[in-house]
């Protein structure tokens, strides 16, 4: 099985396993003199952090994954924080705004914490992070970059960018306007005094003694040691030099970073180190379509999405077409919530080289649970909808008579759903309901509708009166008022015998007029779950005018 398994993995065309091919190729001749393959993922704690750098995280992990199934090469994943940069600007989504102005440009981990938290705002950020990473259960290991400078573990590269200081600085020179090349360095000495980052240009780099000659603002000349977090590189060169210095062999990061690319690489290479393989994942928008930023705290966060669906429908998010700009917002929860779980039902009966195709896969490794949802989290929603539920006992209230089989203890997927489903139409669904009377001719389908639901012969009538205009003689249905198929037969023929054109008109009016929404669920199985008889209720409901006017 498992060599069935790795031959389907080098045939597969799933992104994480294509991206695995290109790092095991990295060692096709020999294997790496670490012992292991190294993953990392960076991450800027200037802000609170966005859903985006989980994102990193969980796709960097699949890929690994992915690795793990092609190869035996031992693996690492390094969630790497630079946090021993300078506070450029104060986030606008935080408190306390006036005090931590006080201390721009000083390192995030000498920043205090607008939140009183931690000792600094860096170390909360970094909590902050962890803790959503923790929340999905990732394999990885936290380095901040204040300990990585000031414990000495990046010496030995930052003297070596002394040493080549002038081929990094050609390099670099090359990507820059004439007017900033004039007060440029890689270095960035941190002021003995104020503790603030400096950006300014160096006087004199002394590769033998590891050290470098500036001017403050006042004039007065300063020499430190680039080394035991004196100093650090600007953010282009740190790119480059934290490949070198830990090895790097994957990085992915945003299409904003694409055209810094071969600086990056070549950096890592005169700093004696081959640059690590990259992905380049298209940006998240917010509901506006612009790019999400955590100074600006637009578009979802990681707590907002959790506190709709779970955490396992954020990773199909994530993972679906990744090299394509996605819009971030709530409208998008209930859809990835019935797309996993329809992926989910279709794994059982999936092939191997379907299996690694299948998004669960790469969200659940080998472990893929089984769906325990009898009903859509869409469908859960116009229940609550149409119920004005406020707990999930209400909607269980229904849920068992369309499946007498499922409970909270035997279904805790569909429980679960169920409480987000609740929240969620709280939040989004009630606020914009808007109900409107139908039009004469909506009316007089939705009245044949509800006769239908009461009387058998009524809906096979209209059923041979659709297969009569459409030219077929098909047999008619079992009559099964349980049957979600029977019942979208009844609803599909009225719409038919009625002449909406196209159909679709037909369901937007049901849905319009009896749920107060602008589109909605397959109409037969929404009543197979909230009743025949609630249903012909709500019609009589809407066409008295009692749905509009309230």
């Amino acid at each position: 099985m498992m060599t069935t398994l790795r031959d389907a993995a080098f045939a597969s065309k799933a992104w994480p396993f294509e991206e695995a091919r290109r790092v095991l190729k990295r060692y096709e001749k020999q294997p790496p003199e670490k012992g292991y393959v190294l993953f990392e993922t960076g991450y800027g704690p200037s802000g609170l952090p966005h859903i985006g750098t989980f994102g990193e995280v969980l796709r960097t992990t699949m890929i690994r994954r992915a690795f793990e199934v092609i190869s035996d090469i031992p693996t690492r994943l390094i969630c790497f924080s630079d946090d021993l940069d300078g506070m450029r600007k104060v986030p606008t989504n935080v408190p306390n705004f006036e005090m931590l102005k006080e201390h721009e440009q000083k390192p995030l981990t000498s920043v205090p914490d607008p939140f009183g938290e931690y000792e600094s705002f860096g170390h909360h950020n970094n909590a902050m992070l962890r803790r959503f990473l923790d929340t999905f259960g990732f394999e990885y290991e936290f380095y901040s970059a204040t300990e990585f400078y000031q414990t000495g573990q990046f010496d030995a590269v930052l003297l070596r960018a002394a040493e080549r200081y002038d081929d990094i600085m050609k390099v670099m020179l090359k990507s820059l306007r004439e007017e900033r090349q004039q007060t440029y360095s890689i270095f960035l000495p941190i002021h003995p005094e104020t503790g603030r980052v400096m950006y300014v240009p160096m006087k004199h780099v002394d590769a033998k003694e590891g050290t470098v000659t500036f001017d403050d603002e006042d004039g007065r000349e300063w020499t430190l040691p680039v080394t035991g977090g004196n100093v650090k590189l600007q953010w282009k060169p740190d790119f480059g030099a934290r490949w070198a210095a830990l090895g790097v062999d994957f990085e992915m990061y945003g299409k904003d970073h694409s055209t810094n690319t071969p600086i990056y690489d070549r950096i890592c290479e005169i700093l004696g180190q081959k640059a690590p393989e990259h992905f380049t994942y298209e940006l998240f928008l917010d509901e506006n379509g612009e790019k999400i930023s955590k100074s600006k705290g637009n578009g979802l966060s990681i707590d907002e999405w959790l506190t709709y669906a779970a955490t396992e429908s954020l990773s199909y998010f994530m993972y679906l077409k990744p090299k394509t700009a996605k819009r971030l917002h709530f409208d998008v929860i209930p859809k990835m919530v019935d797309e996993y779980h329809q992926q989910l039902r279709a794994f059982a009966g999936q092939d191997a080289a379907q299996r690694l195709a299948n998004p669960v896969y790469h969200i659940h490794g080998a472990d893929v649970p089984a769906s325990d949802m009898v009903v859509p989290f869409s469908m859960l929603l116009n229940l609550a909808s149409v119920s004005s539920a406020h707990d999930k006992e209400t909607l269980w209230g229904f849920i068992r008579r369309y499946a007498p089989e499922a409970s909270p203890e035997a279904n805790p997927q569909m429980d679960q759903a169920a409480g987000f489903a609740v929240k969620y139409y709280e939040d989004f669904v009630a606020p914009e309901k808007s109900f409107r009377l139908p039009t004469e001719a909506e009316r007089a389908a939705m009245e044949e509708l509800k006769l239908c639901l009461q009387d058998a012969d009524k809906a096979l009538d209209v059923i041979a009166r659709k297969n009569a205009q459409a030219g077929r003689d098909d047999p008619l249905p079992q009559v099964d008022w349980h049957d979600d198929e029977f019942l979208q037969s009844i609803v599909f023929a009225i719409g038919k015998t009625h002449g909406f054109e196209p159909l679709r008109d037909w369901f937007s009016a049901l849905y319009e007029v009896l749920l107060g929404a602008s589109q909605g669920p397959r109409f037969g199985g929404f009543i197979a779950l909230y009743g025949i008889e609630e249903t012909v209720a709500l019609i009589d409901r809407a066409l008295a005018g009692e749905l509009a006017a309230g």
